[in-house]
């Protein structure tokens, strides 16, 4: 009987764990393609970003993990994300994303 008890709290903390993994995204705001890059004639780049989500949803933090190239996506990226909304969840939570960047004009 212990053992099956252990095994279905390990099966709950799996399942919690994975659910706050991948908060559902309510709103998502584009990030513009900063006229900087235009201005280098940069035409694509990619942010990976960590997002701290209060339980109410709204992005608290956003801390830049990886950017190529580096920092000329980053402002625009975390002004972006901050407007994000999640789901509102039981406790603050983190969630990481990457956002691409294409120039097709």
């Amino acid at each position: 009987m212990r053992t099956s008890r252990i095994l279905t709290l390990s099966l709950l903390l799996a399942t919690a764990t994975a659910l706050q993994a991948n908060p559902k995204v309510v709103k998502k705001v584009p990030p513009e393609f900063p006229t900087e890059a235009v201005r280098k004639n940069i035409n694509a780049g990619s942010v990976k970003a960590k997002l701290t989500i209060g339980a109410d949803g709204k992005v608290l933090e956003v801390e830049i993990l990886e950017s190529e190239p580096k920092r000329v996506f980053d402002r625009v990226s975390i002004e972006a994300l901050k407007e994000w909304r999640f789901e509102p969840a039981a406790d603050k939570q983190t969630h990481e994303v990457k956002l691409v960047f294409r120039n097709d004009e």
